[in-house]
């Protein structure tokens, strides 16, 4: 039995200083990069191993049960922001009138989901002013045809490789389309919209996961370069997609600094957006961040549409510029 729990506890050790040391390299390994998602879960393996490491109450056991208190401690740093124990980096703004409000919906449908009915009647409910559609092909652009015919602008990079979008909007865009920010052939929509008390910029991302044979190079380019193309100077900026990166990465990190964004997610929770069919393996990755010059009314995760992702809402509104 002693036998039996030394082993495990060994095994978990290694898994947990792995886990927490490689992400530290600064790789963009794939299989490097990806455990930069479950620092909760390690966080409760790091401290559940401490406790067999007590029982089994040797001085080497001991010393690394230390060691796993130390990794519990880390991960908790990159977390922290996210629990309703943080600061707010937004307050959401009172007494706004309904009429000076921009409502924002993105969805990453999943390709393969074929509960089209779920999206329209959301859409249909929802009725957002400004429509952001991810994984969209043919069969799904077909299908939305009715719901997309309401918007005057409609922007459409359908593909069959899990990477086509649709942006829609009834705001007067002064400029929308698609441009590509990295080598891997992943859309990236940029629009110039104007809002009932202001105009604003709206960055649609959907870049690459870290999935075996694909590395975070990509990725992480076509993050910072959308955080260096719109102009906060000029006006504020909205970016909101499935960033295929959590909350709390070094990735997610640089794209704030580099655009002086805002996460509504600090300071009120994890809000995990996928995987919708999963209870357990949940992450923060559909993501909404401002910057300045934009109050935020509301931020929700919506109910399943039959998609691994599930649809993200927004009510923001443009302040007045100063």
């Amino acid at each position: 039995m002693n036998l039996a729990i030394s082993i495990l506890f060994w095994l978990l050790t290694a898994a947990v200083l792995f886990t927490t040391l490689a992400p530290m390299t600064g790789s963009v390994q794939w299989w490097i990069r990806g455990w930069d998602f479950p620092r909760v879960h390690i966080t409760v393996l790091a401290l559940a191993t401490a406790v067999v490491g007590l029982w089994l109450f040797t001085p080497t056991a001991l010393f690394f049960s230390a060691a796993m208190l130390a990794c519990a401690a880390y991960q908790l740093t990159w977390i922290y922001p996210y629990t309703p124990l943080s600061h707010k980096e937004i307050a959401y703004e009172e007494d706004v009138a309904a009429d000076t409000t921009v409502s924002l919906l993105s969805v990453n449908v999943l390709k393969e989901n074929e509960d089209h009915h779920s999206l329209l009647d959301l859409i249909d409910r929802e009725d957002p002013d400004v429509l952001l559609l991810m994984e969209v092909d043919s069969v799904w652009e077909a299908a939305l045809a009715e719901q997309l015919d309401r918007y005057p602008t409609v922007v459409r990079h359908p593909k069959s490789d899990h990477y086509g979008m649709v942006f829609a909007t009834r705001l007067k865009a002064h400029d929308a389309k698609t441009v590509f920010l990295s080598e891997d052939d992943t859309p990236t929509l940029l629009a110039d919209l104007g809002g009932p008390t202001g105009r604003f910029f709206f960055v649609g991302l959907h870049p690459q996961p870290p999935v075996p044979g694909t590395d975070t190079e990509a990725r992480d380019k076509q993050i910072k370069k959308a955080a260096l193309l719109a102009d906060r100077t000029v006006l504020p900026v909205v970016a909101m997609g499935d960033f295929n990166d959590v909350a709390w990465s070094w990735s997610s990190a640089r794209f704030k600094e580099y655009g002086d964004f805002r996460d509504p997610r600090a300071g009120r929770g994890i809000l995990p957006s996928f995987d919708a069919t999963s209870w357990l393996m949940r992450f923060p990755i559909d993501q909404l961040y401002l910057t300045d010059g934009l109050g935020l009314v509301s931020f929700e995760r919506l109910e399943d549409i039959g998609s691994d992702h599930y649809p993200m809402k927004a009510v923001i509104t443009v302040k007045p510029a100063k």
